[in-house]
């Protein structure tokens, strides 16, 4: 299987989130995973690039030809695929990828896991969608997750479609249910 992973381009202030990156790469690859990620060598991206190729395994970047200056390209990836738009390179790692999984990162990274999950909502896809939640990281957002859906706004049967991990072992044994 191939796993996008969405996270930030930078660290973050606490080394949990790198140390939890570098991880969940190294789980991946061992496992038989490849990733397709955002393309960059900087923050949780270039961490969880660094930490698959170390294993052995396949790392596909996707990255808008106007950040590849300001990201800086990973210049070690299997493969590398320069796109137009944000909206082309979210399209490109959805159809490259199995499942997804979101880090820790910013607007960016909450805007792709968000775009993945609901089109998971609406049936366009049936991956699985993950959100790792490092160090409480996320715990706003799934209180958030639980009042929409006390409020209506996530159907109740939808509701498995919010999965979340607290460890790379979580995660990989998430993935094997859908593998």
């Amino acid at each position: 299987m191939r796993i996008a992973v969405y996270c930030g381009a930078a660290l973050g202030k606490s080394p949990i989130y790198v140390e939890k990156a570098t991880e969940l790469g190294a789980a991946l690859a061992q496992n038989g995973h490849g990733v397709v990620y955002g393309g960059s060598k900087t923050g949780l991206m270039g961490k969880v690039a660094d930490a698959v190729l170390a294993a052995g395994g396949e790392v596909i970047g996707v990255m808008p030809t106007h950040l590849q200056k300001r990201e800086l390209a990973h210049a070690s990836l299997t493969e590398i695929h320069f796109v137009d738009s944000m909206h082309i390179r979210k399209a490109k790692m959805a159809e490259l990828a199995d499942a997804f999984i979101a880090l820790p990162g910013g607007a960016g990274t909450l805007d792709e896991y968000f775009e993945v999950i609901t089109w998971a909502q609406i049936g366009l896809h049936e991956k699985p969608v993950i959100l790792y939640n490092v160090n409480g990281f996320y715990d706003a957002l799934l209180q958030h997750f639980k009042i929409m859906l006390e409020e209506g706004f996530i159907r109740t049967e939808q509701k498995e479609l919010f999965r979340v991990a607290t460890t790379s072992k979580e995660i990989v044994r998430l993935l094997k249910k859908h593998g």
